[in-house]
C-alpha cells in the first residue's frame, strides 16, 4: 500500500526509535527540570521523570549526570518551551513544540520548512485550539492483566489504555499528569517514557497517496530540527 500507509500504521510507536535524536531531547528536558526545581531527583519531580526518561531510552549514566551538572551551571543556556503553529500542505493543521536557546533561530527555521514545502506557519492560537493535550506513560505490560491493570489506573484520571504486544500507552487529561506519574510509581511500574500527546478534535480525511507524501515531507523535516521536540497533526 505504499509508504504513506505504512508510516499512518506506525506513527503511534515511531517517536522512541531514533536515538540520537531522543538523547538530545532529554538532555534538554534535564536542562528545563534542574533551571526549574533544581538538581535534586528526589525532589525534583520532573528532573525525576526527565531520568527515569533517560533510563527508558538507554541514555548513558554518565551522559544524564553530565547534563544535569552542566543544567546546574550558571553558564549553561536557557532553554525555552515553545510552540509553533500552522497549516501544512491540503489544509493540515500542525503543531510543533520546540525546547530552544534561541526562539529566532527556531522560528527562522520552522518558517522555511512551511515556505519550502507548500505550508503555511500562523500565528499563535491558529489552529491549537483544535487539539487536546493528554498525558502519555509508556511501560512493558509484564505479567499484569490489562483489565485489572486498566480498573487500577481510572482513579488516577486513565483516560485510555493501548497494548501492543508487551508495551502499553497509557494515557490522561494533561491535568492528571502528577496523578497518574504518582500511581504508576506506586504500582511500581517502571516507566520507559513519560511524555504528552496533542490530539486532534477532528481529522483531515480523504487526501491522496500523493498528497499525504507531501504533508509527510513536512512532517519530517520539522522533525529533524534540533529544536523540534515533538510534532503533531490532524492527517487521518
Amino acid at each position: 500500500m505504499g509508504r504513506a500507509f505504512e508510516y499512518r500504521k506506525e506513527r503511534k510507536f515511531k517517536r522512541w526509535g531514533a536515538m540520537a535524536k531522543a538523547f538530545t531531547r532529554i538532555g534538554k528536558e534535564i536542562a528545563i527540570a534542574v533551571k526549574e526545581g533544581g538538581p535534586h531527583a528526589e525532589t525534583n519531580a520532573r528532573l525525576r521523570q526527565a531520568i527515569q526518561n533517560a533510563k527508558g531510552a538507554n541514555m548513558p549514566k554518565d551522559r544524564v549526570e553530565n547534563a544535569i551538572k552542566k543544567a546546574s551551571s550558571k553558564d549553561t543556556s536557557n532553554y525555552e518551551e515553545v510552540s509553533y503553529e500552522g497549516y501544512a500542505p491540503h489544509g493540515v493543521a500542525v503543531v510543533i513544540d520546540t525546547q530552544t536557546d534561541n526562539p529566532t533561530r527556531t522560528v527562522a527555521n520552522i518558517r522555511s520548512y512551511f515556505n519550502k514545502l507548500n505550508g503555511s506557519l500562523g500565528n499563535q492560537g491558529a489552529v491549537s485550539y483544535m487539539f487536546k493535550k493528554y498525558a502519555l506513560f509508556k511501560f512493558a505490560l509484564g505479567n499484569k492483566n490489562t483489565e485489572d491493570l486498566e480498573l487500577e489506573l481510572i482513579d488516577a484520571g486513565l483516560t485510555d489504555l493501548q497494548v501492543d504486544e508487551d508495551t502499553v500507552l497509557a494515557y490522561a487529561d494533561f491535568t492528571d499528569f502528577g496523578t497518574m506519574a504518582k500511581k504508576l510509581e506506586d504500582l511500581q511500574i517502571e516507566v520507559i517514557e513519560a511524555t504528552y500527546e496533542k490530539t486532534p478534535d477532528f481529522y483531515k480525511e480523504g487526501l491522496s497517496d500523493e498528497e499525504v507524501e507531501e504533508v509527510i515531507k513536512l512532517i519530517e523535516k520539522l522533525e529533524e530540527d534540533d529544536d523540534v521536540s515533538l510534532v503533531f497533526h490532524n492527517m487521518k
